[in-house]
């Protein structure tokens, strides 16, 4: 009998421990819903954190983007005063190439002003291909320019 009540009492307060120790450990209904609640309002604060940066971005690059091409534009406008001078075959032929460096900057112009904000993800990629045409563009304007230094 000894050993049984033993038994018995043993169990008690193991089960006693056990459910003591689940009642603590758990929370309310209301807890974890305001737990949710705090997570979900964490999460709309870094998103929102991380969409206004990513506005800022878009908005510094077009700056940075209207600012070359404003530079191009200049040494266009500068180098055709240079050619004036030019025989007519040589000046015809600088004319060609600057129309058409003239309406690439044109071009990136109107992509740069058309880009509409569709996430992060692809806005990088803009970038990356904006930023190899623009330095492709500005290689050619320097490499036609450096052509006519007398």
């Amino acid at each position: 009998k000894l050993i049984k009540m033993k038994k018995s009492i043993l169990t008690l307060v193991a089960s006693t421990f056990i459910t003591g120790t689940i009642l603590t450990s758990c929370s309310s209904p209301a807890q974890k819903v305001e737990n949710a609640e705090n997570n979900v309002m964490e999460a709309n604060q870094d998103l929102d954190k991380a969409n206004e940066k990513y506005l800022e971005d878009i908005e510094t690059y077009r700056k940075e983007s209207a600012d070359k091409i404003a530079a191009n534009d200049k040494s266009i406008a500068e180098f055709k005063t240079r050619i004036a001078n030019e025989k007519k075959e040589a000046k015809a032929d600088y004319e060609n190439k600057i129309a058409k460096l003239e309406q690439k900057n044109s071009d990136m112009e109107k992509k740069m002003d058309n880009y509409q904000a569709e996430g992060n993800e692809k806005w990088e990629s803009f970038k990356r291909e904006f930023n190899h045409d623009m330095d492709e563009l500005e290689q050619s304007l320097k490499d036609l320019t450096k052509n006519n230094v007398k």
